[in-house]
């Protein structure tokens, strides 16, 4: 007979032939939907497409210290930091901030963590880890957020601290 010595798919076959496809037709679909959820935080929808350049924002430099959004999160800088050196040689914001100079700066000294190293032994000068400053405190820009904050406080929903009552 005909066709005998073709080889046939097995059911088992078969089935993992359309899940294959099923998988790869789903995994289209939720890419495109992805796609269109997400809020692009890249800017130019084409990465290699010329467009302007955004302004350059206006930094705040009232030097009033801003609540944080959220625990551990290290503070701003909230004054310019405009041709400062951050290099190895050389940290101008150590010029204020280490501990020896803030009685006559007055400005707040930098954490105690600063000081220690990543076993957590105590330093005599801050932990080389630590030095360059702009790695994790930023200048306060005047712009508006790239997607909206729904972020509330503990405070803000009603909970008191511990022995409140």
């Amino acid at each position: 007979m005909r066709g005998q010595d073709r080889p046939r798919l097995t059911r088992r076959a078969s089935v993992l032939l359309a899940a294959g496809l099923l998988a790869a037709a789903g995994t289209a679909a939720l890419a495109q939907m992805a796609a269109e959820i997400v809020p692009p935080l890249t800017g130019a929808g084409q990465p290699m497409a010329d467009t302007a350049a955004p302004p350059v924002p206006h930094w705040v430099v009232d030097d009033i210290r801003k609540m944080r959004a959220y625990p551990e999160q290290p503070p701003i800088i909230p004054h310019s930091i405009e041709g400062y050196q951050l290099s190895v040689n050389s940290n101008r914001c150590m010029s204020c901030h280490k501990r020896e100079f803030t009685q006559g700066s007055g400005a707040p000294m930098i954490s105690v963590t600063h000081y220690m190293t990543r076993e957590g032994q105590m330093l005599a000068d801050v932990s080389p880890r630590r030095y360059f400053c702009t790695a994790c405190h930023v200048p306060q820009a005047d712009t508006r957020p790239l997607i909206d904050n729904t972020f509330v406080d503990m405070s803000e929903l009603g909970v008191g601290h511990a022995g409140d009552q």
